[in-house]
């Protein structure tokens, strides 16, 4: 069998690295067994990975695997193939009343890369990862064999391959459970906080909201530091499914990186932040622009520039969150070269998942435009992480120390027992799986 590919440099999101890569779209199972036994291959689905963890020398595009197979009304489970992204889901099925039971800030993520991210939302705190919401997993092992994983049935593999960054194997399909609603539109309160206390304070006190999701100026300092825009969200109940078509935006080149400076994130975060002139504010809000605000800007990471960006995103256990936030806020907001887009959520508990990132915490998310003194400054930041016992997001990872890793996800042994069991260290690899020593 001749196999067929296109041989291309790739980048994840953040654009750094590229990868020389040969790009396999495989159409049947027999074509992307032929892929796997070559080895050091990766699946990937849009890209949406910020860092490395799908790039390869072998990429196994899932573009071509994006049908619903099944769907039943009266329990809400869907079983699509693992290229089917959430925007597809949505476009289908809110219509008909369903909605992603949990969805990370993009739209354009895939089914697969949503299981092998094990991506969170807005709602953690209530409900858990994706994962929660997966009853089954198709698998594609490393020796060609086709195998259901599931709570019940090789419940090992599954736990490895929800939130094991595409490292067990190719998800072909998945069953997963949507929810009933009853209207397009969020209800939505927002509060405005002065500083870090009265922030988490916030989280607290709103804990029963069902969505959750502070943006934080990540400029402020002194009395000021850690204020913010904690938003609160409710499905309304106004039984109109109609959805409203956000207006698009386009970056269509990479932006002069000189013009994302110290100075205009400092003016964005002051005027972002002053826009709010109540201590609240309740409006209704379509539910896209409530989940996914920068989907609305196309290709908005080519606002960082030619040499890119990284997203660090980390979780501070509940005990220890305010103390290391504030010394976590305080070096970002002395290193000045944060975020137009600084988030921070409430996790609930951890799951079983062998490398799944929440545990009971807060969770902080910036970005950061690639420059010279980068790397050793998150160092920095790393050391104040493992400190307080927490850990950095594996789909935004592109430079995590080996060490920092294994210290911080204690379940690695584990992960890498499973891996080594059904032959995928030698077949499935990706520039971070390498790097990290997985």
């Amino acid at each position: 069998m001749v196999l067929n590919f296109i041989a291309m440099k790739i980048h994840g999101w953040g654009k750094y690295p590229y990868q020389e890569a040969c790009i396999h779209h495989a159409s049947n199972h027999s074509e992307l067994r032929k892929v796997i036994q070559q080895g050091n291959c990766i699946a990937r689905g849009l890209g949406r990975s910020y860092g490395d963890s799908a790039l390869s020398a072998n990429v196994i595009s899932t573009q071509q695997l994006r049908y619903f197979l099944d769907f039943n009304p009266k329990t809400g489970l869907l079983i699509c193939e693992s290229g089917v992204s959430l925007a597809d889901i949505i476009d289908a099925f809110l219509p008909r009343g369903f909605f992603l039971a949990v969805t990370p800030g993009t739209k354009f993520v895939t089914i697969g890369g949503a299981i092998a991210s094990d991506v969170h939302g807005k709602n953690h705190h209530h409900v858990g990862c994706f994962s929660e919401f997966v009853e089954n997993i198709e698998l594609l092992l490393p020796n060609g064999e086709i195998v259901n994983c599931n709570r019940q049935q090789n419940q090992e593999l599954f736990h490895a391959t929800c939130g094991g960054m595409g490292l067990t194997g190719i998800i072909l399909a998945a069953t997963i459970k949507l929810i009933p609603i009853t209207s397009s539109t969020i209800q939505q309160r927002t509060i405005k906080s002065a500083n870090l206390n009265a922030t988490l304070a916030a989280f607290h006190e709103h804990k029963e909201a069902t969505y959750s999701v502070a943006w934080l100026d990540c400029t402020a300092k002194g009395k000021h530091l850690g204020r913010s825009l904690l938003m609160l969200g409710e499905h309304a109940d106004d039984n109109n499914l109609v959805r409203s078509t956000p207006r698009n935006l386009n970056v269509p080149f990479n932006m002069p990186s000189i013009m994302l400076n110290r100075y205009s994130i400092r003016a964005f975060n002051h005027f972002y932040y002053q826009r709010i002139k109540q201590d609240e504010v309740h409006d209704r809000v379509n539910l896209d622009k409530f989940f996914y605000p920068l989907d609305s800007i196309s290709q908005w990471n080519n606002l960082y520039g030619r040499k890119g960006f990284t997203q660090y995103q980390f979780v501070i256990p509940l005990e220890d969150a305010e103390m290391a936030l504030q010394k976590i806020l305080g070096k970002i907001a002395d290193y000045g070269n944060g975020s137009f887009l600084s988030v921070l959520k409430l996790f609930g508990k951890a799951n079983s998942n062998y490398l799944s990132f929440p545990q009971e915490g807060f969770t902080f998310a910036l970005d950061f435009k690639m420059e010279p003194t980068l790397f050793h400054f998150l160092e920095q930041l790393d050391r104040l992480v493992q400190d307080y016992n927490g850990r950095v997001y594996l789909a935004k990872d592109v430079r995590m120390p080996a060490d920092f890793f294994h210290a911080t996800y204690n379940k690695v042994e584990q992960f890498q027992k499973i891996r080594a069991s059904i032959g995928a260290t030698d077949k499935l690899s990706s520039l971070q799986s390498t790097r990290l020593g997985i």
